[in-house]
Parts: structure tokens; sequence; C-alpha cells
């Protein structure tokens, strides 16, 4: 047990120094030899896990889509409107990745090419199906104007999402990402919440980006 216990520390030592590494300079320009020196580990205990630099790779894709999805299930099973069970996935996922290497690897590893093994869907497959269900949602609940088109509001969310935070990373420090969520959803409750139901979105924009913003 024990064995057991220091090789799942061992794993994850060396997940969280690749994704570190991929994050900071690039799954290309990242050897495993950096990863080996990083995280402090022998060769020996890094080949017992991961026989090569791409298992890595989608060990930490998996990582990010199961974190991903568990953020998903909270914020909906919490009573929660479609369109604020959104909202507050976005926040959460901004905070999440201003503390945690491995959700920033994995947004560069999936913006890069890197495509993770079937089952596993691509990270922005993934997030179309979560934005979509609850964009529907939300015009099922009146929150969002009935002729809006689901399927490019839902595109043009992920994109507006994933660019700002591929935009930020070489321009400002990660802990900004919060503000600049507010600052989409700021803009985007304008164009598809109906007049009477803006204030309260608007409000919510705001009391999110004071909750969930990095210390």
């Amino acid at each position: 047990m024990v064995r057991q216990v220091r090789a799942e520390q061992t794993r994850a030592t060396i997940i969280r120094a690749a994704a570190d590494l991929f994050d900071r300079q690039g799954y290309e320009s990242t050897s495993l030899s950096d990863i080996v020196e990083h995280a402090h580990v022998t060769k020996g205990a890094l080949y017992f896990h991961f026989a090569a630099k791409e298992d890595l790779a989608h060990a930490i894709l998996e990582l990010q889509s199961a974190t991903c999805r568990r953020l998903a299930r909270d914020t909906e099973n919490r009573g929660h409107t479609s369109l604020e069970a959104l909202m507050r996935l976005t926040f959460c996922i901004a905070r999440l990745s201003a503390e945690d290497p491995v959700l920033r690897a994995g947004l560069r590893l999936a913006t890069s090419g890197t495509r993770p093994r079937p089952p596993l869907s691509h990270p922005f497959t993934e997030w179309l199906d979560i934005v979509t269900a609850r964009l529907l949602g939300a015009v099922k609940e009146a929150d969002i104007h009935p002729d809006v088109d689901v399927d490019v509001v839902a595109h043009s969310l992920v994109c507006f999402f994933v660019g700002t935070r591929v935009v930020g990373r070489s321009r400002e420090p990660v802990a900004r990402q919060p503000r600049r969520t507010a600052e989409m959803w700021h803009l985007l409750i304008r164009g598809l919440v109906p007049v009477t139901r803006r204030a309260r979105y608007l409000s919510l924009a705001a009391r999110l980006e004071r909750e969930i913003a990095p210390v």
C-alpha cells in the first residue's frame, strides 16, 4: 500500500512538472530530460509511468477533461439557472487555470494541434457540447433571446473564452483572467439576454469576478 501511494505521488509529480514545462515553453521544446530534471526524479521513475512524451500529453488532457466535467456537474447541480451555471463554469476554469499548470498546459496542448487518444474527445469538442447544453437550457428558461442560433453562440463563446486565455498568456499575468472573463460576459450578456433580465446577469458577472479572482 505504501509503495502504491508513493508511486501515485511520483506519477502526479511528473505530470505536474511536465505540465509546467509544456505551459511555459511548449510541448515541442520540452524534452523528457527537461521533465526529469524539473520533477527531481530519475529517468527510470519517469519511464516506469510514461513510455513517451506523448503519454504525458495524453495524461494531461485526461486530467483537464476530468476537471472540466467535474466543474460542469458541480455548477449544474446547485440549483442555478442554465446561464448562471455556464457563467460560473467559465469563472471557475479561469480561476483554476491561474492556479493549476495542468489546465494551462491542457489548453496549450489543445491549441497546438495535440490530439487526445480515443475515446477521449478533443477539449474544444467537449466544451462546445457543455456550452451548447447550457445555452439550450437558457433559451427554455427565457434567459437568452429565443431566436438566437445556439450553435453559433456556443462556437463564438468557446472561441472568445479560449482566445482570451491564449492572448492573455503572452501579454499579461494569468491572474488577470477573471477580469477578462467578466469583460467577456458583459459583452455577451448585452447581446444575448433580454433587457428585463440583463441587470441580474451583469451583476452576477461582477460578483463572480470578485468571488473567484485569485488572491
